[in-house]
């Protein structure tokens, strides 16, 4: 087999990323979510130790805006500065509601629930968008120069978008939020819609609103059953790439990122094991830069409980007492391996479910992630120091090459 004479990767690439997009090269985009603002610096000691360079957190509206107009940064503040000093970057969810400007309503799940549920009302009345829009647009201000990603909401298009999902609702919301901020503080970064999976009706309407003017990401949430490993997001990634440049202003088309903000898979009892996890989680990364995705943040930083049929108790990389799961240490060794290193290219001439993927770091030297996504067998590989034989599995192995 010989190596293809095309840069896959480079190709699938946006062609400019926007200034705080970060670059395709690893670990500058591997990511995880957390649940906390204030405290738990071990937490964060080993975020950083395993070589995450973001972390995603949600920036609650009601917890910063509990007077009309008067903003209470402080948590924020303190967690913008812990993660400064850990050299940590942050994606800041703008969500979700606030009861000085929305009523509680009845709320249903989209899938359905016995009876309905009463809830704050999403920013969904001109008065509340309004709101919505100057708080966020305050709060770029404020965290001007910082490096933060800001994200209009999480999963308008699930049950977070109350009393139920309204593309239209979100999107008028979202563009008044997108053109606040970008008025206020123009180098903000601004990323949306947070799509719960591949919402295609929704998406289309959205990013035909023109909005993506004022965007520098489109990020989703590419949850699939656990019987679909990452790779199998490939055909989606392609799907929303072209619909993202058929939406886009001329200038920018082949210029928006698609960004993958959340996705994992659980090490419950009905989901996978904690190896296919670990497999999981590393391959995300590798096959979401192959798809020219420059950022994944993998969901869940650790482990939300003990119960081990809880599937939401159980994406974490470590466990609720922050002792280390196999999905941590393989994306420690992952970062490890291929610190500095750029994806130059998928190796060719393999099956179909056979990865090679050979990267490059600034001086020239090059190393290969090999995994399989079938049965564990031997592959012989060329171009490297010599043609070897390598007995692949679902967990990559990195090889040096000449």
């Amino acid at each position: 087999m010989k190596l293809s004479a095309s840069l896959l990767a480079l190709a699938l690439l946006p062609v400019a990323l926007g200034a705080q997009i970060p670059p395709a090269i690893i670990p500058a985009g591997v990511g995880v979510n957390i649940h906390f603002v204030t405290g738990h610096a071990r937490d964060l000691d080993l975020v950083t130790s395993a070589g995450f360079k973001f972390v995603r957190m949600d920036f609650g509206w009601q917890a910063t805006e509990r007077k009309a107009g008067v903003y209470d940064w402080t948590e924020y503040d303190a967690l913008t500065a812990q993660l400064e000093r850990r050299g940590l970057r942050a994606i800041y969810i703008l969500d979700y509601v606030n009861e000085l400007y929305e009523p509680v309503v009845d709320a249903r799940h989209p899938v359905g629930e016995p009876a309905p549920e009463r809830h704050l009302a999403s920013p969904r009345h001109p008065k509340s968008v309004t709101a919505f829009a100057r708080w966020s647009a305050a709060a770029a201000r404020h965290f001007q120069g910082r490096h933060i990603l800001w994200e209009i909401y999480n999963e308008p298009n699930g049950d977070f978008w109350r009393p139920k999902p309204d593309a239209a609702e979100y999107t008028t919301m979202a563009l008044a939020t997108a053109k606040a901020i970008r008025q206020a503080e123009p180098s903000a970064t601004i990323i949306a819609p947070a799509m719960s999976g591949f919402d295609w009706k929704y998406l289309e309407y959205f990013l035909r609103s023109g909005v993506l003017e004022f965007l520098d990401g489109v990020s989703v949430h590419p949850y699939r059953s656990h019987n679909y490993s990452p790779e199998t997001a490939a055909v989606d990634y392609k799907r929303l790439r072209e619909l993202i440049d058929r939406c886009a202003p001329p200038s920018k088309r082949g210029k928006v990122p698609i960004l993958s903000g959340e996705w994992g898979y659980p090490s419950s009892t009905d989901g996978v094991s904690l190896e296919t996890q670990a497999a999981f989680a590393v391959r995300q990364q590798l096959s979401n830069l192959l798809n020219g995705v420059p950022l994944s943040i993998w969901y869940d930083w650790k482990n939300d409980g003990r119960n081990p049929a809880d599937s939401e108790q159980n994406y974490g990389t470590v466990n609720e007492d922050l002792q280390p799961k196999p999905a941590y240490t393989a994306l420690k060794e992952m970062i490890d391996a291929l610190s500095g290193y750029r994806l130059q290219q998928r190796l060719e001439g393999l099956a179909e479910t056979d990865f090679v993927l050979v990267f490059v770091n600034e001086s020239g030297a090059r190393k290969a992630a090999a995994w399989i996504m079938a049965e564990p067998h031997t592959v012989r590989l060329q171009g490297l120091q010599s043609e070897i034989s390598l007995e692949l599995g679902p967990l990559p192995q990195y090889v040096v090459m000449k």
